[in-house]
């Protein structure tokens, strides 16, 4: 029987132009390879909608009930340390129990702390103490949480196809970070915080319906109880390789540095621009969803922490620009950069970690990786609204840029093994490629037998 094979195309014909538009679009081969990655995306998507409506609605009614900055930046100093304390024991969980089953179960916790915020918010005369308890709890669950989506990633995607998952979930995180500060804006503005509230609850039931349809994913069969001991036997991984210590120092400093969103209220006032309230929160996730959008080329570079150290300082220069200058659309403009290098950042950290780090110690690096991204921002926001307590809230926006450059610079001269990475040649990278081709090897040794 003769084989037909379908003729090659003509590549000459078509246009460079229409090459290099194709290669810079994202990798959909994730998307169309993983029943369970697409799901995830989907309800991670639905989630972040509705938890960004809930993320501008508290701080902007704790500033309607106490009219004080630090009152607002007071919430990062509550979420710290439920964070802390169960980001680490979250990583333990999800190398222990099956990872499917902690994020479902924990989903439904934050969809009960959201409503419990939409009750508050209907009473005569809104509380105060139970958007700090709530905070808290909600910051708990994330702990419990992030680090099982983080680890469950690698399971359910082929190693090669990482770098394009962790563009699509950047991705899909910036879709609904658009969406939801600029939605959150119009619906506060026009029928108030109960409706943001409300809308947050109905997220979580969509969102809840597509996890439950997740394969599981347990433990292997090795796995070790949640300890302490196996917590520390994760940090001391880490503590072992300095270019993952590298990614942690570095997205630590900009975040504490250079994360002033918690007093974008009143910066938007004294630019004399509430109205761009929503805009503020949005212009991030704008600059990171057009890097998402065009982030063909994350593939193709090498160098992986000579991109998070350069993108990090981009970040805090953005900011500093973003602190000093007084026109609302310049302003946006530059958030909106730092946003993209903020994006850059993530995007070849998380290839890093993906590649690098072995399954069985997937979830509690994953804890550590929480606490490395996550605790910054948190102390970003109690450093952004005690600062502008005393010295003006622009001083803090500008400020806090100008030493988050001066920062990673002082980390980038004393971590020469994070700019010295090299996905092609690094031993952790390379052992990890030869073992997933192993792992495929004998699954499909298994499938044809």
């Amino acid at each position: 029987m003769t084989e037909h094979h379908p003729p090659p195309s003509d590549s000459s014909t078509e246009p460079p132009s229409a090459g290099r538009i194709r290669a810079l679009l994202p990798d959909l081969s994730p998307w169309h390879s993983s029943r369970d990655f697409r799901r995830m995306w989907l309800a991670g998507l639905i989630t972040v909608f509705g938890s960004f409506l809930t993320f501008i609605a508290v701080p902007l009614q704790l500033k309607e009930l106490t009219g004080s900055a630090l009152a607002v930046g007071a919430v990062g100093a509550v979420e710290l340390v439920p964070l802390i304390v169960f980001g680490l024991y979250g990583g333990a969980l999800a190398d222990a129990l099956d990872r499917r089953k902690l994020i479902l179960w924990t989903e439904v916790g934050l969809a009960v702390l959201s409503a419990v915020l939409l009750l508050n918010t209907l009473l005569p005369h809104p509380m105060i103490w139970p958007l700090y308890v709530v905070a808290g709890l909600v910051s708990a669950l994330n702990g419990l949480q992030r680090p099982a989506l983080h680890a469950i990633v690698p399971r359910i995607v082929a190693h090669d196809q990482l770098p394009a998952a962790i563009a699509l979930n950047s991705m899909r995180w910036t879709l609904g970070a658009i969406a939801g500060p600029s939605l959150a804006g119009v619906v506060i503005a026009l029928a108030g915080l109960k409706l943001a509230y409300a809308l947050d609850v109905a997220t979580f039931a969509i969102s809840l319906v597509l996890l439950a349809g997740l394969t599981p994913s347990p433990a292997s069969h090795d796995a070790e109880k949640p300890s302490l001991r196996g917590i520390a036997e994760g940090a001391r991984y880490a503590w072992g390789r300095k270019e993952l210590l590298g990614t942690y120092a570095v997205d630590l400093a900009a975040m504490f540095f250079a994360m002033p969103t918690a007093i974008f209220p009143f910066l938007a006032d004294e630019l004399h621009a509430p109205w761009a309230l929503g805009l503020m929160y949005a212009a991030g996730a704008a600059g990171s969803l057009a890097v998402s959008l065009t982030s063909g080329w994350v593939s193709r570079i090498n160098r992986h922490g000579r991109m998070v150290v350069l993108a990090a300082a981009g970040w805090g220069a953005a900011m500093a620009a973003a602190g000093w200058l007084h026109n609302i659309w310049l302003v946006l403009f530059f958030l909106a950069v730092a946003g993209g290098c903020d994006m850059v950042s993530g995007l070849f950290r998380s290839a890093i970690w993906d590649q690098t780090i072995p399954d069985e110690l997937r979830g509690r690096l994953a804890g550590i990786e929480l606490l490395s991204y996550s605790v910054g921002p948190q102390l970003g926001q109690v450093r952004a609204g005690g600062m502008a307590t005393l010295t003006g809230v622009r001083t803090s926006v500008w400020a806090g840029g100008v030493a988050c450059v001066a920062a990673v610079g002082l980390l980038a001269v004393s971590l020469p093994k994070l700019m010295a990475y090299d996905q092609r040649t690094d031993e952790h990278a390379v052992r990890m490629r030869r073992r997933k081709a192993a792992e495929a090897e004998a699954r499909a040794v298994a499938e044809a037998a």
